[in-house]
């Protein structure tokens, strides 16, 4: 537990929550305060500085509010990660992530080979009754979730019996037997958690998710993955840059 030197200025026009609120901003933008810190509770905090509890508070909250720091209930409150900036190029959340100096960490939710249904076989370009791999994961920095990921995968691409994919990224252990991703097709949308989804990102039903599904090609121009992801919308966003014709 622990805060930033804080002063209040009782002769400021600046509303005592507004001064504790700024300088917390402050020290979380400088890094005083790094993502994972834990806050002192709102009780010691007001009594140190000589404020009510509601004035605390008040200036927690509005820092909860900008997204800068979240109740945890059993831990206190904590200094939110930093947003995770994606650019919309052709590699893996994991490769992203650990690229951006974070530690990722994966949960296998589910890994079994399946008939695939129309809509699979239509965007992977396979016969019909054609099995796949039916891949689904959660993807955390530390102890907080950023993304569940269904992945499909054509049987004969890969052996995911064989791999330990909660220590080995997908397209890590695609590369390593051969398979070289090459181009893809790319949808970024959004929508409304599930109760499974918001259940396992630690959200409310109902709250925004980024949404990504991606077709990817091999060297040969053989469709060899089909992925649809969901994303906290609060901890990333995706970057593209243009250019005028």
């Amino acid at each position: 537990m622990s805060h930033p030197s804080i002063r209040i200025d009782r002769s400021s026009r600046l509303p005592l929550y507004s001064q504790v609120a700024e300088q917390l901003e402050r020290a979380i933008s400088t890094g005083d305060l790094a993502p994972g810190d834990r806050i002192t509770n709102e009780v010691a905090l007001a009594a140190d500085l000589g404020l009510s509890r509601p004035t605390m508070r008040q200036a927690i909250s509005v820092l909860v509010d900008k997204g800068l720091l979240v109740r945890k209930r059993g831990v206190g409150t904590q200094v939110v990660q930093g947003q995770i900036r994606r650019p919309v190029e052709l590699t893996s959340l994991n490769e992203d992530l650990q690229r951006a100096g974070q530690d990722p960490h994966t949960r296998v939710l589910g890994c079994r080979p399946l008939e695939a249904d129309e809509h699979t076989l239509a965007e992977l370009q396979i016969p019909s009754g054609s099995v796949v791999w039916d891949l689904h994961r959660l993807r955390s920095v530390g102890d907080e979730p950023l993304a569940v990921m269904h992945n499909v995968i054509p049987l004969d691409v890969i052996d995911l019996a064989t791999v330990d994919l909660d220590r080995v990224g997908l397209y890590e252990a695609m590369r390593s037997v051969g398979i070289h991703l090459r181009v893809a097709h790319q949808r970024i949308g959004a929508r409304r958690a599930d109760a499974r989804e918001a259940g396992l990102l630690g959200e409310h039903r109902g709250a925004p998710l980024l949404t990504m599904s991606r077709t990817a090609f091999d060297d040969a121009g053989r469709a060899v993955e089909l992925g649809n992801h969901v994303y906290r919308a609060d901890r990333q966003t995706f970057e593209v840059t243009l250019v005028d014709r």
